[in-house]
């Protein structure tokens, strides 16, 4: 048995290994070489962080200046150092969600863990959005990885809870959102100590280079041309859909509020972390102006919170609306219109990852208490109903 494990995992790697290094949307590290090229034009040539350009091209660095700070020992790295580095921490942080995702489900059905989790971890490196991320030399599995270490505080009763998520905040905006969710559900605490360390990381930042803080935060950060066209295909975000159909922007803003006003009522109704941390998660993905397909790994804890209640109550539809979904999210299928999205089909088609989306928020904010990962979370839950109470 041990050897036909082996087997499977090893032609399994080989079948991975072949794809990634052939798929046409491999994208040869690119972003890696924007954090490199503008932290070296920062620190060591003295020039204006957000004046840097990468290789000619229109792309230059979009993040607060405490992620060039994050980001700073790349610059004494060589190339290939530097990607290996980037390869290895992104490794990490996937390791560490299958710890908390992946290995409480196999315990909870007696698997084989190691089997289990190598299989896994070789569909999460198909995953387009992970994949983009490993490919792109991105931070968002690591980002995750930040705010999921906040919820594991949460269930453990950790002071320093919070502190992952204001880590994130510093480094890329997107992730603030879980301090409005901490705000919601009334764990001041945490959303005191998120703040602050946002707020400290930022001035850290600051002190370091006044005016390249004061550049982003009154300049670059208001200037949405710098992150590309919110039409491009690899917006998936509401967004993204509301300028691919030419809807006006009142669209989109009503599209957003309709999505607050349900997660709002979810995560204030829903007893658990783990729910709420899912939704909040989807949530940023959509109400954010830009949210690039590698954005997309915050999917990946409600795509194991659905499959763990499927398994848990044996439901076969369940788990095989679970697989399309991962599959057509691995499919990059919405490529398909990268040169536009003209006509009903397109409209449907470009805007797929955008649909899955807003089902995995659905479905994810129904998932019962039982599915938590941990019986502690049950503990914390049931205290803060009474709490609510």
């Amino acid at each position: 048995m041990t050897a036909r494990r082996i087997a499977i995992v090893s032609a399994a790697a080989l079948a991975v290994g072949v794809f990634l290094v052939t798929v046409p949307t491999f994208r040869e590290f690119f972003d890696l070489g924007v954090y490199r090229g503008a932290v070296h034009s920062w620190l060591v040539d003295g020039d204006e962080l957000y004046d840097f350009l990468y290789n000619g091209t229109e792309y230059g660095f979009t993040y607060p200046p405490f992620a060039a700070l994050v980001f700073s020992p790349l610059a004494l790295m060589s190339w290939p150092v530097a990607v290996a580095f980037s390869v290895v921490l992104n490794t990490g942080a996937v390791v560490l969600l299958l710890r908390w995702f992946a290995a409480p489900i196999v315990r909870r059905h007696n698997g084989p863990m190691w089997f289990v989790g190598a299989l896994v971890f070789l569909a999460i490196l198909v995953f387009e959005p992970a994949r983009d991320t490993f490919s792109f030399g991105q931070v968002n599995l690591v980002l995750l990885a930040l705010v999921w270490a906040d919820h594991r505080a949460l269930v453990t009763g950790r002071r320093w809870a919070g502190a992952g998520i204001g880590l994130a905040s510093a480094i890329k905006l997107t992730p603030a959102v879980f301090i409005g969710y901490l705000l919601v559900t009334r764990q001041y605490r945490a959303a005191v100590t998120a703040t602050v360390t946002a707020a400290g990381a930022t001035l850290l930042a600051a002190a370091v280079d006044p005016a390249t803080s004061q550049r982003f935060w009154l300049g670059a950060l208001w200037d949405t041309g710098r992150v590309g066209q919110l039409e491009y295909v690899s917006n998936q975000s509401l967004r993204g859909v509301a300028a691919r159909l030419d809807l006006p922007s009142t669209w989109w803003l009503a599209a957003v509020l309709v999505v607050l006003a349900f997660w709002f009522l979810c995560v204030r109704r829903t007893p658990s972390l783990a729910v709420g941390f899912a939704v909040t998660g989807v949530v940023a993905c959509l109400i954010s102006p830009v949210t690039w397909v590698h954005h997309l790994v915050w999917l990946l804890p409600p795509l194991f919170l659905l499959t763990s209640e499927a398994l848990r109550s044996r439901s076969r539809p369940r788990l095989i609306a679970l697989a399309a979904a991962y599959v057509v999210l691995s499919s990059s299928v919405v490529w398909l219109w990268w040169a536009g999205s003209d006509g009903w089909l397109a409209a449907l088609g470009s805007n797929t990852y955008v649909w899955i989306s807003v089902g995995l928020l659905i479905f994810v904010s129904r998932v019962a208490p039982p599915a938590a990962p941990d019986r502690r979370e049950s503990d914390i839950s049931r205290r803060r109903i009474g709490q609510a109470a």
